[in-house]
């Protein structure tokens, strides 16, 4: 039986999407209310990266928030002219960098949560979490890789909502990972004008 805090969390996740799809910056209260929600879901399902996780979301949430609204970028090689934030691609350095911070975070989060925590799928839920946190990052920064990850994200966090008998949530994740196609290319449309 799906539990009412879940059903929240699923359709303030689902707004939240829609609006970072949109570009629309309410997207990021979104996040906080659905992440809130969800630290509560995962935590009492024992995914405790995934609970711990829906903590760093609600503060990269509230720093999403402020660069969306107010963040600013270089437009120029010399940085002196900033412009508004925009939706733009990881240079090849910066991708290698999030690639290799991500590949040393997953280890690490498997071993703590291996090692601290009662937690069945600790591999698993490291591997969500450590993406995770580069997909938040992303999406901050309006990077259009940001879709990518979270494509994986959602197709691997599928399984492990499954495993965990959450079912609502693992709906949500099947069309977030849907969503996260539909955003890739919206992201890419705008990027192209």
């Amino acid at each position: 039986m799906t539990e009412p805090v879940e059903l929240a969390g699923f359709v303030l996740s689902l707004a939240m999407v829609y609006c970072n799809i949109r570009e629309i910056h309410w997207g990021w209260p979104l996040a906080i209310l659905s992440s809130a929600l969800y630290g509560v879901v995962f935590w009492n399902s024992q995914l405790y990266g995934e609970a711990s996780l829906q903590v760093m979301f609600i503060l990269g949430a509230v720093w999403g928030w402020r660069q969306w609204r107010k963040g600013m970028q270089s437009t120029t090689p010399d940085l002196q002219s900033p412009s508004p934030l925009r939706i733009s691609q990881l240079s090849p350095t910066e991708r290698q960098q999030t690639v290799a911070a991500t590949l040393l975070a997953w280890p690490v989060l498997a071993f703590f949560l291996n090692r601290y925590t009662d937690s069945d799928v600790a591999v698993w839920d490291a591997l969500v979490t450590a993406l995770s946190l580069l997909g938040q990052y992303l999406l901050a920064k309006k990077k259009i890789e940001n879709w990518w990850v979270w494509l994986a994200v959602n197709i691997i966090t599928v399984g492990l909502m499954w495993v965990k008998s959450l079912w609502l949530t693992s709906l949500l994740y099947v069309l977030f990972a849907i969503l996260s196609y539909v955003g890739l290319k919206a992201w890419r449309k705008q990027h192209e004008h």
